[in-house]
């Protein structure tokens, strides 16, 4: 596998990613994507780790969530040092109050769920809150 810096980051990543949206089959929309559930997802991980694609993507809108959750049981067993995952937030996915967002409440929460090298990009500026403050965080 081909590895580059990402940016500036001095981060190297594979040229090839895997995108876990098809993950957890939660709602109709995702659910047309695709179901792949733990199982299938180990298999899928394995067959990604063992051609150096090592950097995975998934989004807490995907599948309403469900699809981090898979990737969290698919990747149990791999040495948190050989991933890189990537997640992002913004986008509305579920109700409630705090449902959507770059705030600070919500990037907390999801580097609490991760110990390994983890890329976040924010896909858009928060119509409630400052990114820039947000960065501090990260």
């Amino acid at each position: 596998m081909e590895y580059r810096f990402l940016g500036k980051s001095g981060l190297k990543v594979p040229v090839l990613s895997f995108g876990t949206a098809t993950f957890g089959g939660e709602g109709d929309f995702f659910k047309a994507w695709g179901n792949t559930q733990v199982d299938d997802a180990k298999k899928l991980v394995s067959i990604c780790m063992d051609a150096g694609v090592n950097l995975f993507d998934t989004a807490d809108m995907y599948s309403n969530g469900k699809s981090e959750e898979v990737l969290g049981k698919a990747i149990e067993g791999f040495s948190r040092d050989q991933l890189i995952l990537s997640t992002k937030s913004t986008f509305t996915f579920s109700e409630g109050p705090n449902n959507q967002g770059s705030s600070r409440l919500i990037i907390k929460l999801k580097t609490l769920f991760c110990q390994s090298e983890g890329i976040y990009p924010i896909f858009s500026v928060s119509r409630f809150f400052q990114n820039d403050k947000n960065n501090g965080v990260i």
